[in-house]
């Protein structure tokens, strides 16, 4: 069952959550409008708070839309749009004003000011329970954490505070570094694994439970090469967690019912009600779902059909597609690039090729490839701009994948091999387990086995990033004619430059980096 955020707020919270206008993150100060000792009398007020932070992250600029997905799998080597948009992203035209992340940056930095004053309010709050304090607090620091980690993997150092600071303050700091931050944010997510429950139910499903504490800490370890340390939370969620793998691929994405989204295998997913409207539903879908106006390949002319001629089109769309309650509204923003969709570069036997790719649907072959793990052509649940599916942020195939990487940096690849292949026994039919690599081998062999299983989920840009082969893998991958990344990429892509508008608000921000994160 899907979480049920409460919608009517009371104006007191709802004028809270809305801190930061539209333009910048460090323009009001609530200690300026309303004292903490006038917030959260009972369990119901700090909850209302915290399910208003949730919603924070349903913003078009992080998960309801390509927020994060611009900058996370744009530019890489698995997808990009079926037409010449979003060129300013994926080709690596980005400066200073030009898809700088503005929104971005600016919808992350609400959750840091949100968390931070109600992480003020609620510690030591004694007109709350224990059980509710200790998670709702859990719950805000893994918030926090999460948005932290974006903006250190976005733009490296940026602005940094974890205790309440008024406006002049917050709106002249300079960049803090990003190792500095990262250090106490995996404090914050060990805090916060304690306080944490193991599981949620019912209503509450779509919170953060320790296990997702654990994976996000495991992140941050992981990109900054802290093996051991990223092994030793892999395996406490391997180990001890409720969550395991399923058995089939597929089942792992079938979110048809949207009264029964969730699975074992995921950790954590934002999770969206399309019913109730607003910012609680996402539009993510349509990037995936095609454009009827381009389906289906060769969708002009005539077919025959039991003897009787039919405009192609006209059949596919009112004769195949309506009477499923099914159509292509989609954007088609996000489609596998050429080698990512022929089968013959994935391994033989692998499963998840069919999971993932589908070039034909229903018999009629499509004009592009499409995410099949991604999209939802259902017109009765799952409308244009008003899905319900949810975002998967972590899952434990990922977490097995960092175990192993981890692993094989520690001691190489004789302990790693468990880990990978129990990800490949439900991939391979045959089974197709690892063995006999050096350790090398094993790590570049990761570098594809994260591609196939974690495709268009959100993970790859940044991986490619953290081994150091982004400049590498998008000058070799081959791109559709409207697209040439590899033409533009520099060194620095690596990181966005910190917002335009940000620098004009506050100078400071060049202060540690004149060069702008080298785009000056």
């Amino acid at each position: 069952m899907k979480t049920k955020y409460i919608n009517n707020l009371f104006p007191l919270l709802l004028g809270f959550l809305l801190l930061c206008s539209c333009d910048e993150f460090l323009e009001e100060d609530l200690r300026d409008e309303i004292t903490p000792d006038a917030f959260f009398t009972n369990d119901k007020e700090a909850e209302l708070a915290v399910n208003g932070v949730y919603r924070l992250y349903h913003d078009n600029n992080l998960y309801r839309q390509r927020g994060l997905d611009d900058y996370y799998t744009s530019g890489a080597d698995i997808q990009a749009a079926n037409r010449d948009v979003n060129g300013a992203i994926h080709n690596y035209l980005i400066q200073e004003g030009t898809a700088d992340g503005n929104g971005t940056w600016i919808q992350l930095y609400r959750v840091v000011n949100n968390t931070t004053e109600f992480i003020t309010n609620i510690e030591g709050n004694e007109s709350l329970s224990e059980a509710i304090r200790d998670q709702r607090l859990g719950e805000l620091l893994f918030l926090r954490a999460l948005a932290y980690f974006h903006l250190t993997n976005l733009w490296g150092d940026v602005p940094f505070y974890t205790e309440q600071l008024p406006v002049p303050e917050r709106s002249v700091l300079g960049r803090h570094p990003k190792e500095e931050i990262r250090s106490a944010m995996k404090a914050d997510l060990s805090r916060a694994f304690d306080l944490l429950p193991t599981s949620y139910s019912g209503n509450d499903l779509g919170r953060a439970s320790k296990w997702a504490a654990a994976t996000l800490k495991a992140k941050y370890h992981l990109f900054d090469e802290e093996w051991a340390e990223a092994k030793a939370e892999c395996d406490i969620i391997i180990d001890q967690s409720p969550h395991r793998l399923l058995d089939d691929y597929a089942a792992v994405f079938d979110q048809s019912d949207p009264s029964n989204q969730y699975n074992d295998e995921h950790i954590f997913a934002v999770d969206f009600e399309a019913d109730l409207g607003g910012p609680l539903n996402t539009t993510r879908t349509d990037d995936y779902n095609p454009r009827i106006r381009d389906e289906p390949f060769n969708r002009n002319g005539d077919t025959i059909i039991n003897g009787q001629t039919y405009q192609r089109v006209d059949y596919f769309q009112n004769q195949v597609l309506r009477p499923r309650n099914e159509d292509m509204t989609g954007y088609g923003w996000s489609v596998p690039l050429p080698e990512f969709a022929l089968r013959e570069n994935w391994q033989e036997g692998d499963l998840r090729y069919d999971a993932t790719i589908v070039t034909e649907y229903l018999g009629w072959k499509l004009s592009f490839p499409y995410f099949r793990k991604n999209w939802n052509l259902d017109q009765e649940n799952s409308l244009r701009g008003n899905h319900p599916e949810n975002y998967i942020v972590y899952r434990l195939a990922d977490v097995y994948l960092l175990a192993a990487e981890a692993e094989n940096e520690l001691n190489g690849p004789g302990a790693a091999y468990a880990y990978v292949n129990k990800v490949r026994e439900r991939a391979f039919e045959p089974d197709q387990p690892w063995s006999g690599m050096s350790q090398d081998e094993f790590r570049e062999a990761m570098y594809e086995e994260r591609k196939f299983e974690l495709s268009a989920e959100g993970h790859r840009r940044m991986d490619l990033i953290r081994w150091g082969i982004l400049l590498d893998i998008v000058k070799s991958v081959e791109h559709r004619q409207w697209n040439n990344p590899g033409a533009n990429i520099q060194p620095y892509h690596v990181l966005l430059p910190i917002p335009q508008n940000q620098l004009e608000l506050n100078p400071n921000l060049l202060e540690s980096d004149p060069t702008n994160n080298g785009y000056r």
